[in-house]
């Protein structure tokens, strides 16, 4: 029937097999193939030693014990290596009774640090990349990203990878919470370190949970440098320092944020040139001094409300900007310390309350106007600017971008970490909008030029500490009123103390 013109049935299509493929050497002549066999055994060796030596780089600690156990071992048999290990494990555990911070220094990060890349990271790496579609695949070649050092400081993984080609961190930060619960962190901040190169922080614990008490006071102040102010400390142990000189400093945060303790971290740091005039605070508090009036004696001029006299003091601060720069013309191009003028630094807690709140049309346009005269002016002359405030919203403050360091406290919204810190970066970790009410004083720190923002908190400065402030800045012991306790009434109708 197959063969009768307009038939329904067809022969069936012929059996294809595909022909198998050989290498291409295995198609060389003979001669070539002695000749290049020296070269091919070199290049197997070669590659099976930077694979051993990729494994020494990578568990040094581990590789090392198991060679050392079987030298041991064979030296001195099995009761030798009993006792060895013995020996050794009593040693360590002495060291960790009598020195517990050089041992957890020291003994404790490599080890750490190679088991949680074995058996957290190198063990799930390949599947991990493949369920979060950061793999590719070309002519049914798998492409993966490469996992390259890990780094464990107890509170977090740093863990080093290689992209693949076509791929941009910003594929990374969008799948940066599906890393961090593959991997059992509670966050994922994406960083580059160069191209084609990333570093994802996987973060386990909070080191900045506690208080953090304020160091003594600088006695020389010369060692105090307005480019790297030092206020609180950053995540990573280091110090957190502020730049003061050439910039101006945005801080943003909700009611009990701990802006508090910035600002007052700030003026403890500069304490030595206030004292001796070097720098001269100017300080403007629209709540009536609830905040700037614990230590008013530190500054040159304070005002506590936004009225005429807030709105004045902008306007002269202005004008000292204005006429700082028709001295320097032509002589400098920035204010340093040799210019004899005093470095000028403007604190308004409340910001808003000056430029938006302000219920008379004319003060609030002169109070704008300004302090967007010193913003836009005042760095070079040797102004700096610390505002303060709860809302960030564009109608509120639209010259946010004149402030080169934005710092976001707790914030009520994850939207606003955007409008503080600049598009992009909540996407890179800074989730202020996830700090806790328990934390006050812990930040994220943008700078300009910079594109990671950094996690730190602000010193915790108590009212004892103001008091010893104000003594070494005025030299006097402040004057405290003393709070006395109410008169109670007995149920008998008479006065109880």
């Amino acid at each position: 029937m197959s063969g009768r013109t307009g038939s329904i049935w067809v022969d069936p299509a012929p059996l294809e097999v595909s022909r198998p493929r050989l290498p291409w050497w295995t198609l060389l002549p003979r001669w070539v193939k002695v000749v290049l066999f020296p070269v091919f055994l070199a290049c197997v060796l070669s590659w099976v030693a930077y694979q051993v030596g990729r494994l020494v780089w990578r568990y040094p600690l581990t590789l090392g014990t198991a060679l050392l156990a079987g030298w041991v071992d064979l030296k001195l048999g099995h009761w030798g290596l009993g006792y060895v290990v013995l020996g050794v494990v009593v040693s360590l555990v002495v060291w960790w009774w009598l020195h517990r911070p050089s041992f957890r220094r020291i003994a404790v990060p490599q080890a750490r640090t190679e088991y949680r890349r074995f058996s957290v990271y190198a063990y799930q790496w390949r599947t991990v990349t493949r369920l979060s579609e950061l793999t590719k695949d070309k002519r049914g070649r798998e492409y993966r990203p490469k996992l390259g050092r890990v780094r464990s400081d107890g509170w977090r993984d740093r863990v080093r990878v290689r992209m693949v080609k076509g791929q941009a961190p910003e594929q990374w930060e969008l799948h940066a919470s599906g890393l961090a619960h593959s991997f059992k962190a509670n966050s994922c901040r994406v960083r580059v370190r160069k191209p084609g190169h990333l570093e994802l922080d996987f973060v386990h614990g909070d080191p900045l949970a506690r208080p953090i008490p304020v160091p003594s006071l600088a006695v020389d102040e010369s060692k105090v440098d307005l480019k790297r102010v030092p206020i609180g400390r950053a995540e990573n142990g280091k110090l957190w320092r502020l730049r003061l000189l050439g910039t101006h400093v945005l801080n943003v945060g909700v009611s009990g944020a701990g802006k508090g303790s910035l600002l007052w971290s700030v003026v403890w740091a500069l304490a030595p040139l206030i004292r001796s005039g070097a720098v001269r605070l100017l300080g403007i508090d629209p709540k009536g001094g609830m905040e700037l009036g614990q230590a008013p004696e530190v500054f040159h001029k304070v005002v506590f409300d936004n009225e005429l006299a807030a709105v004045g003091l902008l306007e002269e601060l202005a004008a000292e900007v204005k006429e700082r720069a028709t001295r320097y013309r032509g002589r400098l191009r920035a204010w340093h310390p040799g210019t004899g003028d005093p470095f000028l630094l403007l604190i308004v807690d409340e910001l808003a309350d000056v430029i938006a709140y302000q219920t008379d049309k004319q003060l609030r346009e002169r109070a704008s106007r300004a302090v967007q005269t010193i913003t836009s002016q005042g760095r070079a002359p040797g102004v700096c600017v610390l505002g303060l405030l709860q809302d960030p919203r564009k109608e509120i403050i639209s010259f946010r971008h004149l402030f080169s360091t934005r710092i976001a406290m707790r914030l009520d919204e994850k939207t606003q970490v955007d409008m503080v810190l600049g598009d992009g970066v909540r996407e890179r970790g800074a989730a202020a909008h996830e700090i806790s009410e328990n934390t006050p004083g812990v930040a994220w720190v943008k700078e300009d030029g910079r594109r990671e923002p950094v996690r730190a908190r602000a010193f915790h400065v108590t009212d004892i500490d103001l008091d010893e402030l104000v003594e070494y800045v005025t030299g006097a012991a402040p004057h405290r009123a003393d709070v006395l306790p109410f008169r109670v009434q007995d149920n008998e109708g008479g006065a109880a103390a």
